[in-house]
């Protein structure tokens, strides 16, 4: 890949084909510019794993070349990897003071104290290394949500990150809609915009039409009433604390990130008009009629909140018949299957589940096709470049672009795009690839680890075990564990036991001096005693005992 002076290239190294993950390089002569870096939850396919994070090995490779990281919010999909990724880039991190907040609490968790951390004013411009940024404050459904431009001698790029034209948008201010039409003025070449909401035609509704409709659906209600939203979004909050205040209702904040969006928010000088919330263990302190509680859960997760007390196992709160539960959030796609399974579950305890389907209670923070279309109107770029998003969400708007006599160029992650010099094309590939978030490690999905776990998950484990004299003869009774396999009084697992037994003894007298040898020779063993009657290949490990 040649690296010159004047040469200026995009490489998405996640979200660009896919929802969350999202990892952006650019490349300005041979200095590289990263922007955002976020988690993104594991779907269906991918049961061995809950969070994934995008492989950074390509930049890692040049982390002395990058001269920092930028990230335009402070929602998970763009922040929630860099106190994992970090200790590997070790670079300047430029952050406004919203996501400074949220981004300091990741750090400390992850005992990671001796951070560089840059606090940027919204709408300021500043320099990272070579790199000429703007910020452009935007809506979204988190504040300070900030879109990039960046000047460069080849040309202006407008990085949107999430955005959407919202005119009362309650927290933070309007998109700036006459800023965006001044840099238009400027010749952009190339907008790299979000994808995600792009298939829903007309303008965006705002925050305010949910605030009105929320209100409505909250006094009308009885029995105790849950709310369910993406932690992040502060707006949203509010406007729940807002409906709550005006049914007469005492707010309860429960699980922990909301808990700790909630004192980011209050450090910066938001949800300032509402009253301080109480935790979870004030919950029984107040009448059912006169409480509501914001819960985290709303993907579904398995450890969160809401998915506890659908179990009926959350150690402060129950719901039942007369409560109600509003998921005031839309569905990551992948996540289906698991938020219907909390519905289902709410619904068997006798709690009403209302969700954007049955009232206006949610409304996105991403820019709907007729958002994006005056976007291109302000901006008039030569080129678009869609990222965020499934494959579906990018050619939508690639055909968007088109209408309005706009070249697209579609990438996927990996992709090496050539703005300049010359024709924007991609030129190269770069390696991607996915790590799973296993407690604190990160681990290659296609690694030694998650493919046994994978391997575990449908075909399970079984373990034999036994002891040998000092000339290799087995002592007693060799024992077989098959958890989820076998039950150990059946008659499959006798079976198994007295094979394996068998198998041993007839083991050559070469093998059995050598552990490792001898290892191996159970193993086969083993695996043969096993059979085809189980009709599955299980993981197979064997303890030896030398006595």
């Amino acid at each position: 890949m040649t690296e010159q002076n004047g040469d200026l290239a995009f490489l998405p190294l996640g979200g660009t084909g896919e929802i969350g993950m999202n990892l952006n390089l650019y490349r300005q002569g041979d200095t590289w510019l990263a922007i955002d870096c976020g988690i993104g939850f594991s779907g269906n396919d991918t049961p061995e794993a809950e969070i994934l994070v995008p492989d950074p090995a390509f930049i890692v490779e040049r982390r002395n070349k990058l001269a920092g990281l930028v990230i335009t919010h402070a929602h998970e999909d763009h922040i929630g990897a860099v106190a994992h990724v970090w200790p590997m880039l070790q670079c300047p991190i430029y952050v406004t003071p919203f996501a400074s907040a949220v981004l300091r609490r990741k750090l400390a968790e992850a005992r990671l104290m001796d951070v560089p951390i840059r606090v940027v004013m919204p709408g300021a411009r500043f320099n990272v290394g070579p790199f000429d940024i703007e910020f452009v404050p935007v809506t979204h459904s988190v504040p300070e949500a900030q879109s990039m431009v960046l000047r460069t001698p080849a040309g202006v790029v407008v990085h949107t990150g999430d955005w959407k034209f919202d005119p009362e948008p309650l927290v933070g201010p309007a998109t700036d809609l006459n800023r965006l039409a001044e840099i238009g003025q400027e010749g952009v070449l190339a907008l790299v915009c979000d994808s995600t909401n792009v298939m829903k035609p007309g303008p965006s509704r705002s925050e305010s039409e949910v605030r009105v409709s929320m209100t409505e659906l909250v006094v009308s209600l009885k029995g105790r009433i849950a709310v369910t939203c993406f932690a992040s979004n502060v707006a949203r909050v509010e406007t729940i604390a807002m409906a709550a205040q005006a049914a007469g209702r005492t707010v309860v904040l429960v699980g922990r990130s909301l808990r700790n969006l909630d004192t980011a928010a209050r450090e910066c000088g938001y949800l300032s008009g509402v009253l301080p919330f109480l935790s979870e263990q004030d919950v029984n302190d107040v009448p059912d009629d006169q409480l509501l509680m914001i819960i985290t859960g709303s993907q579904g997760e398995p450890r969160s909140a809401l998915s506890r007390i659908s179990m009926d196992v959350h150690p402060n709160i129950s719901l039942g018949e007369g409560d109600t539960v509003i998921y005031s959030s839309r569905m990551i796609p992948g996540n289906e299957r698991a938020i219907m399974a909390v519905q289902d579950n709410l619904a068997k305890r006798g709690v009403k589940v209302i969700t954007d389907r049955e009232h206006f209670v949610h409304v996105s923070g991403h820019a709907t096709g007729g958002d994006v279309q005056k976007m291109y109107e302000l901006l008039k770029p030569q080129h678009v470049v869609p990222v965020h998003g499934e494959w579906r969400h990018l050619t939508a708007q690639a055909a968007l672009a088109q209408e309005m006599g706009i070249a697209p160029i579609l990438l996927e992650d990996g992709d090496i795009l050539r703005l300049s010099p010359g024709k924007l094309e991609v030129v190269d590939t770069a390696p991607t690839g996915r790590l799973a978030l296993d407690g604190n490690r990160l681990l290659p999905m296609n690694g030694g680890v998650l493919a046994a776990r994978r391997k575990m998950l449908f075909n399970g484990i079984v373990i034999g075990s036994f002891a040998v004299d000092d000339e290799g003869f087995v002592i007693g009774d060799p024992k077989v564990s098959a958890p989820g396999l076998l039950d150990p009084d059946d008659l499959e697992s006798v079976r198994v036991r007295e094979e394996f037994a068998n198998a041993l003894d007839v083991i050559p007298d070469e093998l059995r001096s050598e552990d490792g040898a001898f290892r191996e020779a159970a193993k086969t063993a083993l695996r043969r005693a096993l059979g085809r009657k189980l009709q599955k290949r299980p993981l197979v490990d064997v303890h030896v005992l030398r006595v």
